[in-house]
Protein backbone atom coordinates (compact mmCIF):
# COMPACT_ATOMS: atom_id res chain seq x y z
CA UNK A 1 0.00 0.00 0.00
CA UNK A 2 3.27 2.67 -0.03
CA UNK A 3 2.61 5.20 -3.01
CA UNK A 4 4.47 8.43 -2.81
CA UNK A 5 3.16 11.74 -2.72
CA UNK A 6 2.55 12.26 -6.35
CA UNK A 7 0.44 9.46 -6.83
CA UNK A 8 -3.29 9.75 -6.20
CA UNK A 9 -5.71 6.28 -5.95
CA UNK A 10 -9.30 6.40 -5.43
CA UNK A 11 -11.13 5.61 -1.75
CA UNK A 12 -13.88 3.88 -1.61
CA UNK A 13 -15.98 2.68 1.77
CA UNK A 14 -16.92 -0.53 2.37
CA UNK A 15 -20.48 -0.32 0.48
CA UNK A 16 -18.06 0.60 -2.54
CA UNK A 17 -19.52 4.39 -2.54
CA UNK A 18 -16.32 6.56 -3.53
CA UNK A 19 -14.66 8.54 -0.23
CA UNK A 20 -12.54 10.23 -2.41
CA UNK A 21 -11.83 10.05 -6.28
CA UNK A 22 -8.31 11.32 -6.06
CA UNK A 23 -6.59 10.71 -2.88
CA UNK A 24 -3.14 11.86 -2.61
CA UNK A 25 -0.86 10.03 0.19
CA UNK A 26 1.41 12.22 2.30
CA UNK A 27 3.69 9.73 4.22
CA UNK A 28 6.89 11.79 4.55
CA UNK A 29 7.77 14.31 6.93
CA UNK A 30 7.95 16.29 4.33
CA UNK A 31 4.64 16.10 2.51
CA UNK A 32 2.70 15.52 5.24
CA UNK A 33 4.09 19.10 6.79
CA UNK A 34 2.95 20.71 3.60
CA UNK A 35 -0.07 19.14 3.04
CA UNK A 36 -2.74 21.64 1.66
CA UNK A 37 -0.69 24.51 2.52
CA UNK A 38 -0.45 27.38 -0.08
CA UNK A 39 -3.35 26.03 -2.04
CA UNK A 40 -6.22 28.54 -1.98
CA UNK A 41 -8.80 25.50 -2.40
CA UNK A 42 -9.83 22.03 -2.40
CA UNK A 43 -11.48 20.75 -5.50
CA UNK A 44 -14.24 18.46 -4.39
CA UNK A 45 -13.02 14.92 -6.30
CA UNK A 46 -9.47 15.37 -4.31
CA UNK A 47 -8.15 15.10 -1.17
CA UNK A 48 -4.98 14.51 0.98
CA UNK A 49 -4.74 11.22 3.35
CA UNK A 50 -1.33 12.22 5.72
CA UNK A 51 -0.39 9.02 7.33
CA UNK A 52 1.14 8.76 10.19
CA UNK A 53 -0.96 11.50 11.67
CA UNK A 54 -3.28 12.01 14.37
CA UNK A 55 -3.81 15.48 14.40
CA UNK A 56 -3.98 18.55 11.78
CA UNK A 57 -3.88 21.66 12.27
CA UNK A 58 -5.41 24.26 9.63
CA UNK A 59 -2.70 27.96 10.56
CA UNK A 60 -2.13 29.43 7.29
CA UNK A 61 -4.90 27.90 5.09
CA UNK A 62 -6.88 30.23 3.47
CA UNK A 63 -10.09 27.54 3.65
CA UNK A 64 -12.46 25.18 5.70
CA UNK A 65 -12.22 21.36 5.38
CA UNK A 66 -13.60 18.38 6.51
CA UNK A 67 -11.33 16.20 8.66
CA UNK A 68 -11.89 12.37 8.67
CA UNK A 69 -9.71 10.12 11.47
CA UNK A 70 -8.78 6.92 10.25
CA UNK A 71 -7.20 3.49 12.44
CA UNK A 72 -4.60 1.41 10.57
CA UNK A 73 -7.25 -0.41 8.82
CA UNK A 74 -8.62 2.67 7.58
CA UNK A 75 -12.15 2.71 9.62
CA UNK A 76 -13.33 6.19 10.42
CA UNK A 77 -13.00 7.32 14.15
CA UNK A 78 -14.03 11.10 14.21
CA UNK A 79 -15.14 13.28 11.77
CA UNK A 80 -14.54 16.76 12.34
CA UNK A 81 -16.59 19.09 9.08
CA UNK A 82 -16.14 22.42 7.92
CA UNK A 83 -12.63 22.85 9.73
CA UNK A 84 -11.58 26.65 9.22
CA UNK A 85 -8.35 27.79 8.94
CA UNK A 86 -6.64 28.72 12.50
CA UNK A 87 -7.67 25.73 14.05
CA UNK A 88 -6.32 22.57 15.22
CA UNK A 89 -7.76 18.92 15.70
CA UNK A 90 -6.57 15.58 17.33
CA UNK A 91 -8.02 12.10 18.24
CA UNK A 92 -6.65 9.46 20.40
CA UNK A 93 -5.28 6.31 18.41
CA UNK A 94 -5.45 7.50 14.89
CA UNK A 95 -3.10 6.51 12.97
CA UNK A 96 -4.15 8.89 9.56
CA UNK A 97 -6.19 11.61 8.36
CA UNK A 98 -7.65 12.20 5.40
CA UNK A 99 -8.44 15.74 4.70
CA UNK A 100 -11.45 16.82 1.99
CA UNK A 101 -13.08 19.56 0.72
CA UNK A 102 -15.45 21.24 3.46
CA UNK A 103 -18.98 19.60 2.93
CA UNK A 104 -17.32 15.82 1.35
CA UNK A 105 -17.68 13.86 4.10
CA UNK A 106 -21.33 14.61 4.61
CA UNK A 107 -22.13 14.33 0.88
CA UNK A 108 -20.73 11.08 0.46
CA UNK A 109 -21.89 9.89 3.86
CA UNK A 110 -18.95 9.08 5.90
CA UNK A 111 -19.25 8.39 9.38
CA UNK A 112 -17.36 7.31 12.07
CA UNK A 113 -17.54 3.20 11.94
CA UNK A 114 -17.04 3.36 8.28
CA UNK A 115 -14.63 1.14 6.52
CA UNK A 116 -12.13 2.95 3.56
CA UNK A 117 -10.54 0.94 1.18
CA UNK A 118 -8.47 1.66 -1.44
CA UNK A 119 -10.19 0.84 -4.89
CA UNK A 120 -8.96 -1.94 -7.07
CA UNK A 121 -6.71 -3.39 -4.41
Amino acid sequence: MAQDASSTSTLVTSTGAVACERCIVADTSLTRMRGLLGRSALPREEGILLRPASSVHTWFMRFPIDVVFLDRELAVLRVVPRLGPWRAVARRRAAAVLELAAGESERRGIRPGDRLAWAGR
